[in-house]
């Protein structure tokens, strides 16, 4: 009888103390990180063949105290080690702690491997050799205080590596963790199991051959015990043949869908390759869109591990997945039984179900949770989903919307509108419709406000919008806009380069055409809400210069240049949106010299240009203090100063259409007067269908010479 460990992930050691114990293990003691067990010669062999949860399993050879280097050194060197292995195996050492005089791991290892091969010499006159890759003996050691315990690795590899599975999907679970998952979720080896977003098939596989009752170790050509000199090849062939004999024919159903045909082809020769090809069922299926595929008295369980982010606002999809995700659960499958594995357990409340239990576990340095549900045996149609949905006021509303802003987008011939302006309160977002994207912009909620009703909250308004708008999981991308402070303004998030085109309206017969990106910033390259003063530049521009200030991406000067400007001349501090606005008018059929890009501080531009131009759009933010202009700059308090520099740019009979988002601006009369300056209030005439109810979404006016 020999004491061995059982490593394995945190939060799976009680787990894995049964499961060795069914195996035949003796007085199993759990430990942070694994399981201390007593096995005799075929236990040992038989753990190592049969554990779904172990990740080593380690012999230990030696324990000591060290009060130096030197002592680690004598302590290893005095282990009889040409007992053990042979000098022509090569080995590895895996140090783990430090102490005062061991202050890192490869110190710590250096000094066992000289221990060792000044053993072997003076035992055999030959050293062994040392292999990073593929030794054949894997030491471990292990330094607590100055306590050291030293073990044999049995496993050679890691025992999750099965030997099944050739190739894997972006974030694939450990074997060992997707047969923990199994086994916590209750599966009966008998019911149908279905994983509705499998990636390369782990889970179902698992399952498979724990129906057929084939040892998770089968495959595997190497271990770590073949070179140990008490390894018995006699009773080892033993239990590989009485394993193989002992695999069960099931009858089990087990179904995985996906949405990558790639991923799928992937998940299929893993299955082929562990043995249960010919049990599992692949299919392509988007979950948004799942069904039963059994009869309905047939009731089974449903096994995932959804994907799922660090952050809900860097993968947005993700909320709506999971809200799509629940909805379909419940309708298709009542009666069945459900177990998801998630790294954000935020995400699981999408699902807008109570759980009948949970467990924590580690999947690497990811804190995760598995929760277990019963779903309701009751058949529920679509109507009566949608009318108890969460945030009924709020589906309603959007409803509606929908129904009147759809018909008039349409006799616009717009791609891009907005659905939904806060219209009520307690649902404090703006949802926008760009083609067939919609974007769901979330106002920050004040401090003060419970953050975890602020994130139900939202939960519900996506899970509502995904069922009112019909949406598929991409077609949904979630922001949270902030109150906007300078450098802020146009604030980056991501990488994906997902730009496409919309159009909005024609100018002298002509489409107006933009490249928007809904992923990559806080703003999409279109304010939607300036369409009409767009339209307005648009008409006025026949043989005009015009000027664009604070340019954005061009948008203005694209309506400018198809309404027959002579020249247009756009100014942005930012590179990145002139290249885009350069886009855009290429787009458009708008080149050459005429079509001027400057890249500028547009205030200082503005304080030294010596040109002049009859029409000028300019659009400042309400406050700025960017690091790449010389002061800060506050639209009320500043628009003076900015109206009396654009008029020294703007000719006799010139016009400047002049707009900013400032809440309650008002402009100096007295002091537009003593610049011979005359305005006019045009907000109205510029706020169309979708803005009408949000009267301070911006302010805008013409101003003229007296």
């Amino acid at each position: 009888m020999k004491t061995l460990f059982a490593s394995t992930s945190r939060g799976l050691e009680e787990l894995l103390k049964k499961e060795l114990e069914n195996i035949g293990a003796n007085h199993c003691r759990v430990a942070q990180g694994g399981v201390y067990f007593d096995a005799n010669e075929s236990t040992i062999y038989q753990s190592l063949l049969w554990s779904r949860l172990a990740s080593r399993i380690l012999l230990p050879i030696a324990e000591f105290d060290i009060y130096s280097d030197l002592d680690l050194y004598s302590c290893v060197m005095n282990i009889k080690w040409t007992d053990i292995f042979a000098v022509d195996n090569s080995f590895v050492i895996n140090f783990v702690g430090v102490n005062d005089f061991i202050r890192n791991s490869q110190y710590g290892a250096l000094k066992i491997k000289d221990a060792i091969v000044d053993h072997f010499m003076r035992q055999t006159n030959q050293r062994p050799n040392v292999a990073k890759q593929n030794p054949d003996v894997r030491l471990h050691a292990y330094l607590s205080k100055n306590r050291v315990t030293l073990s044999l690795d049995l496993s050679g590899e890691s025992l999750h590596q099965r030997g099944y599975r050739q190739q894997t999907g972006q974030a694939p679970l450990k074997e060992s963790l997707a047969a923990a998952i199994i086994l916590r979720s209750g599966w009966r080896f008998d019911e149908p199991l279905i994983d509705p977003m499998c990636g390369s098939g782990t889970l179902l596989i698992e399952a498979a051959m724990m129906a057929s009752n084939i040892p998770p170790g089968l495959l595997r050509k190497q271990w770590g015990f073949f070179a140990w000199k008490e390894f018995n090849p006699t009773l080892w062939n033993d239990l590989l043949f009485s394993a193989k004999h002992n695999v069960k024919k099931t009858n089990t159903i087990f179904i995985g869908y996906d949405n990558n045909p790639t991923v799928l082809e992937r998940a299929k020769q893993n299955a082929i390759q562990a043995g249960v090809g010919d049990l599992i069922t692949f299919a392509l299926q988007d979950v948004t869109q799942l069904t039963n595929p059994l009869d309905h008295h047939i009731h089974g369980m449903i096994i995932s591990n959804p994907p799922y982010g660090e952050r809900l606002e860097s993968e947005p999809a993700l909320v709506a997945l999971h809200s799509a995700l629940g909805r379909q659960i419940k309708q298709q499958f009542g009666g069945w039984r459900l177990s998801l594995f998630s790294g954000t357990p935020q995400l699981l409340d999408c699902l807008q179900m109570r759980a009948d239990k949970q467990f924590k576990a580690k999947n690497g340095p990811l804190d995760c949770l598995q929760k277990n549900y019963s779903i309701a045996d009751r058949q529920v149609d679509q109507a009566v989903i949608s009318t108890n949905l969460p945030a009924a006021d709020f589906a309603n509303r959007l409803r509606k919307n929908c129904q009147k802003l759809e018909k008039w987008a349409n006799q616009e011939q717009l791609e891009c509108y907005r659905l939904y302006d806060a219209d009520l309160p307690e649902y404090n977002v703006a949802i926008d419709r760009y083609k067939d994207k919609i974007v769901v912009q979330e106002y920050a909620a004040p401090k003060n406000i419970d953050p975890q009703k602020t994130r139900q909250r939202l939960f519900d308004i996506i899970n509502a919008t995904m069922s009112v708008l019909k949406l598929t999981a991409d077609q949904l991308v979630l922001k949270t806009r902030e109150k906007q402070k300078g450098k802020q303004q146009y604030q980056k998030l991501g990488q994906k380069q997902d730009y496409f085109l919309v159009h909005e309206y024609p100018i002298n017969h002509k489409k107006t055409q933009f490249w928007v990106n809904v992923v990559d910033y806080l703003d999409t390259g279109l304010f939607l809400d300036h369409r009409l003063a767009r339209k307005m530049i648009g008409q006025m521009s026949a043989g005009k210069d015009f000027l664009n200030l604070f340019a954005y991406t061009g948008s203005a000067t694209v309506y400018a240049g198809l309404g027959g400007a002579k020249s247009t001349t756009t100014v942005d501090m930012s590179r990145t949106y002139l290249e885009w606005a350069d886009r855009n008018l290429k787009q458009n059929g708008l080149t050459g010299k005429n079509h001027r890009l400057i890249q500028a501080d547009c205030l200082l531009y503005l304080s030294q240009a010596d040109e002049q131009f009859d029409l000028i759009f300019i659009d400042p933010p309400t406050f700025s203090n960017s690091k790449r202009m010389n002061d800060t700059f506050d639209v009320q308090r500043d628009h003076l100063k900015l109206m009396s520099d654009l008029k020294r740019l703007l000719r006799p009979n010139g016009v400047i259409v002049f707009s900013n988002n400032k809440r309650g601006f008002k402009m100096d009369a007295d002091g537009m007067q003593k610049l011979n300056l005359t305005f006019q209030d045009i907000t109205d005439k510029t706020l169309s269908l979708d803005f009408r109810r949000n009267k301070q979404i911006h302010c805008c006016f013409l101003v003229k010479h007296q």
